[in-house]
């Protein structure tokens, strides 16, 4: 089998990176490939057409991510559409090293942890003289980082340091743009034209507005059941052996709810029993899965959680099922790339077929991608000057022996923030008075959904449309929501699980005594507390702001502060750099005057002590580490915190400041600084803090 004839947007791609491999004038580029638009074609291709018109000794080296199936599948592919191409895995390498003209998949499992699948203390040292071998052989590298937004680490990047490559190539379909890389994009709307993935999204599709319904799940099985046996009559109509998938992708910790949905589709005669239904969870996993990427597999139903979000292709998945984790309020649109595919590469011209669906009660959508700085920047050690190393100040450090509130002061420090936050009098009164300030009190259980048709995945984290849906109040059915939503809310109060839902109870519950805030039957008590999650986040963050009740409770251990020597700089290389004279290191430089490294204050702060005559030197402190200094700050549940001011600075008369940089306000009045706790920082215990705003 040889590759398929490329369209124009994946030839256009192959070209670019031609060129510039051949140019090799940067360190390299990342290129956003939407989901479906072939990029293991692509890289493939390129690998092919670069190998035979390289005169080089040239190895390539593809990183991918997952507990191993990526790798096999993208090694399986360049065996199936190169047969002749040399495609090894690292065991291989390790075994016979890096020949030219190879091309090495390694999964980063393999080489990035420690645990039962890494490499070996030998098989390590062994990996890096197979790469000195290469590089005394004149053999280069040239390294191709799949799904790239997944292992975008510091430790990633010293393996792929370790083959000091030529060039690098990244590609995901969540990719971002990157101070160190060129950067390409392949049009979404292109990889549309050409049929391999569907024409557009339609979420909750024909769920009226205000629909009122006994379960969630069991109203958005049923629509994904009916949906997927619409889509099977109509490929069978069409003569195609085609069996669609429906995604269930569940929340962490939801062993109750899988159990739930297991029934539900028991009921509907779908059970991993008669092999349409399987699972695909972490610790849990169906036999044959291999088998559910075939076009007429039986499987109906996957169950799964985010372990396949990355590196999946299964071209007959066409509906989603996301269902809703009251812990969080976003739902990652990378997901939605497993049901765009279209099973035959084309489209059949039929509005159902062309199309995918999602069904899900969450109600708003982002792109999440991960990125470290040590992607994006080089670092160096930099030694300090002989003048600076006299300085000795205290560090404030935890006391980790210091208990938490108890249940009973939780409970007085919120009734009497509610009491004196709202004007409240008694429980029935105080209802009013909630709704009248944004809580409600509904007997249904309230949610706001997506709806409409999209046809840009990017379009999801814009303005989207909107339809309410009511859930008649179950204590046993919502008793899942009510768990989740006091767990979510009890971090923010610092205590267990079983604490916090007394507190609540004691605060809004009627039980066996009134509640101290509102006093609400437990059915009204489930809606409120489910309905109000993110009002009631709201208040319990606004406490937390307000500090601790008494300077009694500040109490600290202290330990001796020097600066460290060296240090770690992180900085964009430029060959016009100039060293800043006032800083505390030699060689430090307005290299990491950039965004990412520095912010705008820092910058100017920085800038202003160089120029000003009385500064002797300048020391910018870290954000976390036991090597620089820290301050303990107390927040309203008592609970304290290590604050890490921004600078310290040394007069040339010997006065030292510590100094935290902050937004101010910006000329039309608006308040720039965007740390909530920044009142609380500045109550401490010695009133060592002093600031130049």
């Amino acid at each position: 089998m040889t590759l398929p004839t490329l369209f124009e947007f994946q030839q256009n791609a192959v070209d670019m990176l031609i060129s510039k491999t051949t140019a090799a004038s940067d360190a390299g580029v990342i290129i956003k490939s939407p989901t479906g638009s072939g990029k293991t074609i692509i890289l493939l291709d390129y690998i092919d057409k670069y190998l035979s018109n390289s005169t080089k000794k040239v190895v390539f080296v593809w990183f991918c991510p997952g507990a191993g199936e990526l790798e096999e599948q993208s090694r399986e592919s360049m065996e199936r559409y190169l047969p002749t191409r040399s495609a090894l895995s690292l065991s291989d390498v390790l075994r016979q090293g890096f020949k030219p003209d190879d091309t090495v998949f390694i999964n980063w499992e393999q080489v990035n942890k420690k645990n039962s699948i890494a490499l070996t203390e030998s098989e390590h040292k062994n990996l890096l003289e197979q790469i000195k071998n290469a590089h005394r052989n004149s053999i280069e590298f040239i390294i191709i980082v799949d799904e790239e937004h997944a292992y975008n680490t510091s430790k990633s990047k010293a393996i792929i340091a370790e083959f000091s490559a030529t060039y690098t190539v990244r590609v995901s379909a969540t990719a971002k743009p990157n101070a160190k890389y060129d950067w390409y994009e392949i049009n979404e709307i292109d990889v549309i034209k050409e049929g391999l993935i569907t024409k557009a999204l339609y979420i909750n599709e024909d769920i009226p507005n205000n629909i009122l319904v006994d379960s969630e799940e069991e109203y958005l099985l049923g629509l994904a059941d009916k949906k997927r046996k619409e889509i099977k009559n109509q490929y069978n109509s069409l003569n195609l052996d085609i069996n669609p998938l429906v995604l269930i992708q569940f929340p962490d910790k939801s062993d109750d709810l899988v159990k739930k949905v297991v029934s539900i589709l028991d009921s509907y005669g779908y059970n991993e029993k008669n092999g349409t239904v399987k699972y695909w969870f972490d610790k849990r996993k169906s036999k044959n899965l291999s088998q559910i990427v075939r076009n007429d597999d039986f499987t109906s139903f996957l169950l799964m959680k985010q372990a396949i979000s990355t590196g999946w292709d299964c071209r007959r998945a066409k509906i989603l099922v996301k269902l809703r984790e009251n812990m969080s309020e976003t739902f990652e649109i990378q997901t939605i790339g497993r049901i765009r595919r279209m099973p035959q590469a084309k489209h059949y011209g039929d509005t159902l077929l062309d199309n995918c669906y999602l069904f899900t009660f969450d109600s708003k959508y982002v792109q999440t991608v991960k990125q470290e700085i040590d992607s994006a920047f080089d670092v160096k050690h930099i030694r300090l000057k002989d003048k600076c190393k006299t300085l000795s100040l205290v560090k404030e450090n935890k006391d980790e022996d210091r208990e938490g509130l108890s249940g009973k002061e939780v409970f007085e420090l919120l009734t009497n923030f509610y009491y004196d936050k709202y004007k409240l009098r008694e429980p029935e009164i105080n209802k009013t008075i909630l709704e009248a300030n944004g809580y409600v009190f509904y007997d249904e259980i309230v949610n706001e959904s997506v709806t409409g048709k999209y046809i840009l995945t990017s379009s999801l984290s814009e303005e989207l449309l909107h339809i309410v849906t009511k859930t008649t109040v179950n204590t046993h059915k919502h008793g899942i929501d009510r768990r989740q939503t006091i767990d979510y809310l009890k971090s923010f109060i610092h205590t267990n699980y079983s604490t916090a839902v007394t507190v609540f109870k004691r605060l809004f519950m009627k039980d066996d005594e009134e509640g101290s805030v509102v006093s609400l039957p437990i059915k009204n008590y489930y809606a409120f507390i489910i309905n109000n999650r993110s009002k009631l986040k709201e208040d319990l963050q606004e406490l937390s702001m307000r500090g601790p009740t008494s300077q009694s409770q500040i109490k600290v251990k202290t330990t001796t502060f020097v600066l460290p020597d060296p240090d770690l700089f992180s900085f964009k290389p430029d060959i016009n750099a100039i060293e800043i004279q006032s800083n505390a290191y030699d060689g430090y430089t307005d290299e990491c005057f950039i965004d990412g490294i520095r912010s705008k204050p820092e910058r100017l702060f920085e800038r202003y002590c160089e120029s000003n005559k009385n500064v002797d030197w300048v020391f910018k402190n870290g954000n976390k580490g036991k090597e620089y200094l820290s301050v303990v700050y107390v927040e309203g549940y008592s609970k304290q915190y290590l604050f890490y001011p921004d600078y310290i600075v040394c007069l040339k008369d010997g006065t030292i400041w510590i100094i935290e940089t902050k937004g101010g306000e910006s000329k039309s009045g608006t308040n720039q600084n965007i740390d909530p706790q920044i009142k609380n920082k500045f109550v401490l215990s010695n009133n060592i803090l002093k600031s130049i705003m």
